[in-house]
């Protein structure tokens, strides 16, 4: 199954639950904002989904298009009123120095292959733009970590956590959660990190959000 099918399954319930309106999407997003800075012209969001993110990026004051393989979700942001294209993260379909920054949510553990991703966000950006990303925490969200919803302490399980890759089953999967519905991409921090830099990326803030004594994102600003 390809990724867009997966996503094209579960798009409503995706929105209803984890994005739009829910209560989980004002942290990511208002982090996502903080880190972006004052808008400053046009703005590439990479794993749009169903836009809400993107609708509030438009709503601050950013020119901002997105990007998603879901044409279900897609369907959801063209319905916000955003400007959407249908598009790999791994081969985006826009010229050199297009926008002048870049930002995407909770995407690299979507992603085949993060490394190009990050390499397409460069090349798309202005020398001196930014991009923001925020996603799962790689230390405690993963094929290691059974965390359901993120409360209490992380349950974690030995020989898991250094397999880079694809995953459908492993002891971090809650039968009730997303993964278990489209299965999820695993990069130990070290090789996450270092991908930015690979990129040609610099790093400039790092931050995990939220006041649990484990997260479950981490967010970064490279520029």
């Amino acid at each position: 199954m390809t990724t867009d099918a997966r996503y094209d399954d579960v798009a409503e319930w995706y929105d209803a639950t984890l994005s739009g309106d829910s209560p989980l999407a004002s942290m990511p997003r208002e982090t996502a904002l903080r880190l972006l800075g004052r808008p400053a012209g046009r703005l590439l969001d990479i794993g749009c989904g169903g836009g809400s993110h993107t609708a509030a990026f438009s709503a601050a004051g950013w020119d901002v298009v997105g990007i998603d393989v879901s044409e279900a979700q897609l369907r959801l942001a063209r319905e916000r009123g955003c400007e959407v294209v249908l598009g790999r993260a791994e081969s985006l379909p826009f010229d050199d120095a297009g926008f002048d920054a870049a930002v995407s949510l909770w995407t690299h553990t979507d992603l085949d292959d993060w490394p190009a991703a990050l390499r397409e966000a460069r090349r798309v950006v202005r020398a001196g733009g930014a991009c923001v990303y925020l996603g799962v925490h790689p230390c405690f969200v993963g094929p290691h970590s059974l965390f359901v919803e993120g409360r209490g302490v992380p349950r974690l399980h030995a020989g898991w956590y250094r397999q880079s890759g694809r995953y459908e089953e492993a002891p971090g999967i809650s039968a009730t959660g997303l993964r278990a519905r489209v299965g999820a991409t695993h990069l130990p921090l070290a090789e996450f990190m270092q991908a930015f830099v690979d990129a040609g990326w610099t790093l400039e803030q790092v931050e995990e959000p939220g006041s649990r004594d484990y997260p479950i994102a981490i967010a970064l600003r490279c520029r």
